[in-house]
């Protein structure tokens, strides 16, 4: 069993896709039941099928949902890492601006 939170948000995205994928081909499969009129003693054995499946991928999601935590943690440690190069550049931009703004005066001062 995986204990890193990076492999449970990689097992829940599996496990998610699963279900939605078992969603979807089971609208198609009703589809065709409905548009084609399609024998049921196929459609019924394979919709349970699909329903199994489905409620499998959904309890795989629910139990790896803990890895959605880790993707989080991880979005904010980057945030954290980028505010400090993006504070340092804003520092750096007032100082720029503060310097221009003083040769601006001190030309001025030297013409009068």
């Amino acid at each position: 069993m995986a204990k890193d939170k990076s492999d449970y948000k990689r097992r829940y995205d599996m496990s998610r896709h699963h279900a939605w994928a078992g969603g979807i081909l089971l609208s198609v499969l009703l589809a065709i039941r409905i548009l084609f009129e399609v024998d049921n003693n196929i459609v019924i054995p394979l919709g349970v099928i699909l329903i199994v499946y489905i409620l499998v991928a959904l309890f795989f999601t629910y139990r790896y949902s803990s890895g959605l935590a880790a993707e989080q943690k991880t979005v904010q440690e980057v945030h954290k890492r980028t505010d400090k190069p993006e504070v340092e550049k804003q520092r750096l931009k007032v100082e720029k601006k503060k310097a221009k703004a003083e040769a601006k005066k001190a030309k001025k001062n030297n013409k009068d």
